[in-house]
């Protein structure tokens, strides 16, 4: 059995402190394997970007634990989780977080500038990332002169540019009308198939159901069930 390339087992959050303090995660497992692209769906306030934050070791579990890549985030310091992230992590978020000032190929690059990648190198790759999205045509273009699927995909672009196992999105296609949307829920399907990635999107768009090859349902701080997706790209 292929091992999991990021795994939460048990994992609890409480946000918080005295009466204030809540319970986001209770007791939830998750596994993630690579080629896989799967949904995390829930209503609000039902812990899903919690979990996301912790599967990308943005935030630490109260309790349990998490393994990236087979490492375990237990007792790991600022620095390490960091680290992590770095070389195992792919982020794409609703809102782009592309720099205005910044044309696609140097916002993509950003990712491996924090990673030291030599300048000519890391071009070189940007450029690579964003054909592969299809905006080979658009890398001297700036943020304001994309549309917003086209911003996305420079995004999704720099998620992938460092060749992370692990793929982490926050309703990509929320800020998108429905054709858009599909147009990048396609790339991130593909990004899963073809490069081996774990892809991991929140997202409450039924219309992306059939490009999932799983549903994972979470409400109240806990997994509720789940069900395989529906027809994989051919």
């Amino acid at each position: 059995m292929t091992e999991p390339v990021l795994e939460a087992a048990d994992v609890t959050k409480e946000l918080g402190s005295g009466a204030a303090k809540v319970a986001a995660l209770k007791g939830v497992s998750l596994a993630l394997k690579g080629g896989e692209l799967t949904l995390l769906m829930g209503p609000s306030g039902s812990g899903k970007t919690t979990l996301l934050s912790i599967l990308g070791c943005i935030l630490t579990p109260t309790d349990g634990s998490v393994r990236v890549c087979g490492q375990s985030t237990a007792g790991a310091g600022p620095e390490d989780l960091a680290r992590l992230r770095r070389e195992h992590v792919g982020f794409v978020f609703q809102s782009f977080h592309l720099f205005p000032t910044l044309s696609a190929t140097d916002n993509v690059r950003l990712a491996l500038d924090v990673r030291g990648e030599p300048s000519r190198a890391a071009k070189v790759k940007s450029r690579e990332a964003l054909a592969k999205v299809g905006l080979a045509h658009k890398m001297k273009a700036f943020p304001r002169e994309l549309s917003g699927g086209e911003q996305q995909r420079v995004a999704i672009a720099r998620a992938i540019v460092g060749n992370p196992s692990v793929i982490l999105a926050d309703e990509p296609t929320a800020a998108l009308d429905g054709e858009n949307g599909r147009t990048i829920m396609k790339i991130l399907a593909e990004i899963a198939r073809e490069r081996g990635h774990a892809v991991l999107i929140v997202t409450h768009d039924p219309r992306l159901l059939p490009l999932a090859d799983r549903i994972v349902h979470i409400e109240d701080g806990r997994i509720t069930g789940e069900e395989p997706g529906g027809i994989r790209l051919q």
